[in-house]
């Protein structure tokens, strides 16, 4: 490790970050040079080389030259960032080894989503399409003086496009196998003064997984997504900014194809990557809310900032927004055609911000101060449907011999009450639901300060000082079961609350510091060093317990989470050669797991401590006028520590989602071809090593190391005025997994996700 370290550092510019800042058609020889994108992450317009944090920014122009068309994709070309979507209400986002993916409403996240400067965080509210971006710009390390408490590990920014000047629009319609089909734009009017701009997209395709259960009428991972987005920005004078941006997005989407690692498929025993038969239950309607497996969601957002130059060098900026979120999941959660783990997940929330921020700005000082109030009301409904003769066949072999599936994937269970009760039923439906809410404020005052003394140095310092107030509440309905009256329930675990809404809250503060340094070896060089706090909230942990035969709550009020992160790092260009590099150590104490429960739930624990090493590098190379390079790599050594006293079940083991090595490179041709035309390709090779889904880790819930090919390239012709252009991705139709164990793990019965298989289309522009 330390001669990993000590060449990486050795190699300063031959790394840089791939983020490109204009149109495919122009050639300009610093696109790719840190030295030129501007982000905002200190909350100030900065050059990426003169920010003294590791930071990955992506222009929306970058985005589409790779062909991206979510943020899981573009992860794969982030070192240091893995977002694994599960679907769209339960997406993982990962940096540097850890995430926070848990729909539970009591939990906090340690991740911030940043969309247009608000926080969106909270898992099942925060999916979002990307399309008509600017840029993304993803921030690691603790970021809590400039992006919040939940930024434990870093942010990611989402920066939608902003109206403009003029009259301007584009069109773009496509086609591909599994009936993808693609239809987005925007129209952009106005002038100085006003000026408005919309944009949308959508997307629908077949799923990639067939269905062969005859209760379901779509294939698994079909997607039928919409994105609309009105932005206003008004500038009533030369010194006042008023951006107002509205943005909705919904989701129809097919069901999660739980695959069963346990029983047989039709592809063949336990096979992930065959079809699958996922009858779901016969009363999903009644009891899970929609007769359908698959997602319905919605998603409003509306967002108001206002900037005020007061003087040359002071500005008042502030930022509101409110975001509402529902949907409804339903899934199949053994995987089978058995009528035996039938779930749905309802969530529901809303999240109100409102941040006042001054900026000051002069040759020797640059500093902000503010205040930022957050408030968030979310629950999680998670109702289950099932077959009580199946169910008790299935988990516990009541009709020795019978089985569960057989090897031709019969439901050899669906005969167990017709045997228990001697043909007296043939069927004994069950269902019970759990509901968990949660009310959380915080209030937080924040201050940053750089001292510039010389042209070549700058000193920080910041901090934040946050308020919470947490309150939970539980709600269960569990009936007994007919075929089993001396159980509580059919679950193991679940209490029912005897009809009760239990209420919990607890109040914290915490105070979150970062130190700095950037020292200029050149006007495109710098060096930098870093010292960051990050915090993730305490947990107000509700549940019930059943204590001489009576319901009671069950409290468990989980310490909070703290992270020390140290870091050092180089950015810089020379010629055509632009790069970064960093080198972080973190420390966790009371390092927070959530493990899945044997009743359905995620609890979560603290295991203890954790560390994390790791290194990121990234190189971009303007070789020619028509040719630029570009790569990226990552390494994390990172998890539990060992001979772990407090939690030996996790000892020693590695972060989930996160792989030790993670890599990307390719290249992108754009060359003339012709008068007004040219041609462009970007083909790119993604690889990441093995991972595991789960803590404490498994083999049988792991995914080894992962190489992905994928292409996009076309033609454009009338000075960019219409683009003909074609993608391939996953090009050798590799098979891996996405996601493995899920709810089925905690049964005994781990479920398996397939990933994408090989998507190809091709897509015609028109731009005016």
């Amino acid at each position: 490790m330390k001669l990993l370290i000590g060449t990486a550092l050795s190699s300063s510019l031959m790394f840089a970050i791939p983020a490109y800042g204009q149109a495919e058609g122009q050639a300009d020889s610093a696109v790719n040079s840190s030295d030129t994108i501007v982000v905002t992450a200190q909350k100030f317009e900065q050059k990426l080389v003169d920010v003294p944090i590791t930071i990955s920014a992506v222009t929306g122009e970058r985005i589409r030259e790779l062909g991206i068309s979510d943020l899981d994709e573009l992860s794969a070309y982030v070192p240091g960032l893995n977002i694994q979507e599960q679907s769209a209400n339960n997406p993982g986002v990962v940096i540097r080894g850890i995430t926070s993916d848990s729909g539970s409403s009591q939990q906090g996240p340690r991740v911030t989503l940043y969309y247009n400067g608000v926080d969106i965080s909270r898992s099942r509210g925060s999916y979002q399409a990307i399309y008509d971006l600017e840029r993304v710009e993803v921030i690691k390390g603790p970021q809590a003086t400039l992006f919040g408490t939940a930024s434990a590990v870093g942010a990611i920014s989402l920066v939608s496009a902003k109206p403009q000047p003029g009259i301007s629009g584009q069109l773009t319609a496509g086609y591909g196998n599994f009936n993808q089909t693609l239809l987005s734009g925007f129209l952009n009017s106005g002038d100085e003064t006003i000026a408005a701009r919309i944009a949308f997209e959508w997307r629908k395709r077949d799923g990639y997984v067939e269905n062969l259960a005859l209760s379901q009428t779509d294939e698994l991972y079909a997607q039928d997504q919409l994105g609309l987005r009105l932005s206003v920005r008004w500038k009533p004078s030369d010194r006042v900014t008023v951006d107002l941006t509205g943005t909705y997005d919904r989701q129809r989407n097919g069901g999660t194809p739980f695959i069963s690692g346990t029983y047989a498929t039709a592809s063949g025993p336990a096979n992930p990557f065959g079809d699958a038969n996922l009858g779901g239950s016969p009363l999903s309607l009644s009891v899970l809310g929609a007769p359908q497996l698959g997602l319905d969601r919605d998603v409003y957002d509306a967002n108001l900032t206002v900037a005020v130059e007061l003087t040359d060098e002071l500005t008042f900026t502030t930022v509101n927004g409110y975001r509402d979120f529902d949907s409804l999941e339903i899934f199949d959660a053994d995987g089978s055609a058995a009528w035996y783990l039938e779930f749905a997940e309802l969530a529901q929330g809303w999240q109100a911000s409102h941040e006042g921020r001054f900026s000051y700005q002069s040759s020797t000082i640059r500093a902000s101060a503010g205040w930022n109030v957050f408030k968030e009301d979310g629950v999680q409904a998670v109702p289950f449907s099932s077959e009580e003769g199946t169910f008790l066949q299935c988990a516990a072999n009541i009709i020795p011999g019978l089985g569960c599936v057989n090897s031709a994937g019969v439901v050899t269970a669906a005969q167990a009450t017709s045997l228990a009760t001697r043909g007296l039923f043939s069927q004994v439906p069950y269902s019970s639901e759990f509901i968990n809410g949660g009310v959380n404020t915080a209030y937080s005052v924040f201050a940053d300060a750089t001292l510039i003394p010389t042209p070549s140095l700058e000193m920080t310092v910041g901090a934040r000082y946050v308020w919470e107030d947490r309150q939970s509440t539980y709600f269960a309905r569990v009936p007994r079961p007919a075929l089993n009256p001396a159980g509580f329930s059919l679950i193991p675990g679940q209490v029912d609350t005897a009809g009760q809404t239990f209420v919990a809250s607890d109040k914290s503060n915490a105070f979150l510091p970062r130190f700095n340094v950037l020292y200029r070896l050149s006007d495109r060089t710098n060096v930098f060093a870093t010292v960051s706090k990050g915090r993730r909230s305490p947990v107000v942990q509700l549940s019930a317990a059943r204590i001489v035969g009576v319901s009671q709550p069950n409290l468990q009020l989980v310490p909070e989470e703290t992270v020390w992160n140290y870091e050092v790092g180089l950015k810089g260009a020379a010629g055509p050669v632009s790069g970064s590099i960093g080198v972080y150590y973190q420390k966790y104490d009371g390092f927070q797991v959530s493990v899945v429960q044997p009743d359905g739930t995620t609890r979560t624990q603290s295991a203890g401590t954790a560390t994390n090493l790791g290194v990121e590098a990234e190189i971009a190379i303007r070789a020619s006028d028509w040719l630029q390079v570009f790569g990226n790599v990552g390494y994390i050594d990172g998890g539990i520590d060992k001979d772990n006293t407090f939690a030996p079940t996790f000892s020693g083991a590695r972060f989930r989602l996160q792989p030790e090595w993670q890599a990307a490179g390719g290249f992108t041709i754009n060359a003339p071809i012709g008068t007004g035309a040219r041609f462009f390709m970007t083909p790119t090779v993604t690889y990441r090593s093995k991972i595991f889904f789960e803590l404490p880790n498994n083999p049988r819930t792991s995914q080894g190391p992962v190489t992905l090919l994928n292409i996009r390239g076309g033609v454009s012709f009338a000075d960019d005025k219409y683009e003909l252009s074609a993608f391939m991705r996953n090009v050798t139709n590799k098979n891996y997994l996405l996601d493995a164990g899920n709810t089925g793990g905690a049964f005994g019965i781990p479920t398996y996700i397939p990933g994408e298989p090989r998507f190809f289309g091709a897509a015609f522009t028109a731009r005016f």
